[in-house]
């Protein structure tokens, strides 16, 4: 009996000890102090996962820091905290202190604004879809804003892709590289950000190789990115090229303790790209300074050796040259190969803002010689592709390029704000001769029809005058892919548009006499937020008797890749609903559409 009595009083008190234990163990909570010249410090006790800042997405930006121990964590991170509404929200991170009591230091913004009532603690964040804009089969950031490609490698199976991003906003800032993956080029993963800013600066635009050789050191296989660290200072902005490298396929990365490893007195000194050259067995890297595209070699990855440099009156010049890229390609029809320099440049491109142009020619491993330097070539014709470059390692031997969907004279005001930017479906690229000259071919990659769900086909039929095809697809959420055929019987222009119920219509026509394809997107929707939006874009076409097209709309944007990709076109359009009509129209003559097949994709 006694012993039963002591067994119970142990078992009281463990239950009260446990009780007491629960109850000793505080909610987290969240306290704010203002201080002088627009200082305020957030006392956090027991912090969660995450603590959610409310953005205004034109306020001005404040800095924040976090504090622990009394001690400064990391570089900090400029945020447009709400002042008098609510956007949306951004999670910062306070996973490494869980359950510890931490610190945010916020300067910059009055005790006035409206987000001290609206900051909060979470352990959670939610991601979903709040953008009727949003693609369906291109890749965006899951929130935030999003720039150029970066790093992207192919290894076991999986593409990589890493991008310019802000985590704290979706207007530019707190530059790091997101990183997502996929196994099908149309659905993509997103995995967090893999390289964040340090005392060297924001973390700008590079690229990866998978070092099987282990030349550096690093081990057989490693994924090795370069990158540009872009550091602020009051006596001007400094860019010096940095290096990092992983062990788990990319994952997570450590940061080379010798950064950076290449440093320049040029002001504009970018944008590394890096690739092996087996003739020479060394590395090599091309780099944008300014008006130039340096050359640099290695053995090693961490030591280079300056070997040229390439621009001097070549090829458009009406801004700064940046993210270069360097590919060999094989001409079609023979057993011959040619080096292709990718060049974007911005402003200066054909029709206002950035764009892509590129030279042919030959590369011994040291220097680049264009073989057409009086002629400018490029890549695609629309107002929004830059920043073109291609994957790393990418199997079969292909060329795999993507580029960033947007145009920098307004990005910053596109109408959506969970994330801001995208990419283009991902292309393959060659080189075809014609009348004596070298082109870019950029094709569609096939991944792309692998994602088709639905086919319609339309009978041919011929446009004499006018007609429209109602309904282009029984569920139209905006994402599909139109392939045509159309012979001409005489038309001056062969036109055909694409419509909604709202009356907002995206215009495309052949010019026959001036041997163009145009496209005319000042009624296509929502273009009054730029002056810059409402353009008409044009591309050279060389047959206007017989032409194959392949469009491929995706809510906010359209891609025109014609006559098996020997131009293409990229701009965005923000229709208030998805196009759901086609209309043909024939100016002098008539044409015939041949075939035409309508692909919903998923």
């Amino acid at each position: 009996m006694k012993n039963n009595l002591i067994l119970l009083l142990r078992t009281a008190c463990a239950g009260l000890f446990i009780s007491l234990a629960s109850a000793m163990q505080a909610e987290p909570s969240l306290s704010v102090r203002h201080l002088v010249n627009e200082q305020s410090i957030i006392r956090i006790e027991n912090a969660r996962k995450y603590l959610l800042l409310p953005i205004q997405d034109n306020a001005p930006e404040v800095k924040i820091y976090l504090i622990a121990g009394n001690r400064r964590m990391g570089e900090g991170i400029n945020a447009r905290l709400s002042r008098e509404r609510v956007d949306y929200y951004v999670p910062f991170s306070l996973s490494a202190y869980e359950g510890k009591d931490v610190a945010i230091d916020i300067q910059g913004i009055p005790s006035s604004a409206a987000c001290w009532k609206k900051i909060k603690l979470a352990d959670t964040f939610d991601t979903a879809n709040r953008e009727a804009f949003r693609p369906v089969y291109h890749h965006t950031p899951v929130y935030g804003w999003m720039n150029d490609p970066n790093g992207m490698f192919y290894k076991d199976g999986v593409y990589h892709l890493y991008f310019q991003h802000n985590p704290y906003g979706s207007t530019w800032g707190n530059l790091s590289w997101g990183h997502s993956t996929s196994t099908d080029l149309v659905n993509w993963t997103f995995e967090g950000d893999a390289i964040t800013p340090d005392a060297w600066g924001m973390i700008f635009s590079g690229s990866s190789v998978v070092d099987y050789g282990n030349t550096a050191g690093f081990g057989e296989g490693a994924v090795v990115a370069f990158y540009t660290s872009a550091k602020p200072s009051p006596w001007g902005d400094v860019q010096t090229q940095s290096m990092a490298y992983s062990l788990d396929n990319g994952r997570t990365f450590i940061k080379y303790e010798g950064n950076p490893i290449l440093t320049s007195d040029k002001r504009d000194f970018r944008d590394p790209k890096v690739f092996w050259y087996e003739p020479g067995k060394h590395w090599v890297m091309i780099l944008a300074g300014g008006q130039e595209m340096d050359i640099y070699s290695s053995g090693n990855l961490k030591e280079w050796k300056y070997e040229s440099s390439f621009g001097a009156k070549q090829g458009a010049h009406g801004g700064v040259w940046e993210c270069p890229d360097l590919i060999e390609l094989p001409v079609e029809g023979t057993d011959e190969k040619k080096w292709v320099l990718i060049c974007n440049i911005n402003p200066g491109g054909p029709f206002g803002g950035n764009a892509a142009q590129y030279f042919v020619g030959t590369f011994n491993g040291k220097k680049f010689v264009n073989e057409s330097p009086t002629q400018t070539k490029w890549m695609d014709w629309g107002k929004d592709h830059y920043a073109t470059v291609t994957w790393n390692n990418a199997p079969d031997g292909r060329c795999m390029a993507i580029g960033w969907m947007s145009n920098w004279q307004y990005q910053a005001v596109l109408p959506i704000m969970q994330y801001r930017g995208s990419n283009t479906i991902v292309r393959d690229l060659g080189l075809y001769r014609k009348d004596g000259d070298l082109f870019l071919r950029c094709v569609p990659s096939p991944e792309i029809e692998a994602a088709r769900t639905a086919e319609i086909t339309i009978p041919s039929f011929k446009v004499s005058d006018a007609c429209t095809i109602e309904k282009l697809l029984d569920e139209n959420d905006g994402a599909y892919e139109i392939e045509m055929e159309i012979k001409n019987a005489g038309a001056s222009k062969m036109v055909f548009s694409l419509l909604n119920e709202k009356g907002e219509k995206l215009y495309m026509y052949y010019d026959a006499m001036q041997e163009q394809f145009v496209m005319d997107r000042s009624e296509s929707g929502n273009a009054d937020f730029s002056a810059s939006f409402p353009a008409v874009t044009v591309a050279p076409v060389s047959d206007v008797g017989y032409v194959k097209l392949r469009l491929f709309v995706d809510r906010s944007s359209i891609e025109v890749f014609g006559d098996d990709g020997e131009f293409v076109m990229t701009n965005q359009v923000f229709p208030s609903v998805p196009y759901n009509s086609m209309s043909f129209e024939s100016i002098r003559g008539h044409y015939t559409v041949k075939s035409m097949k309508i692909y919903k994709i998923k």
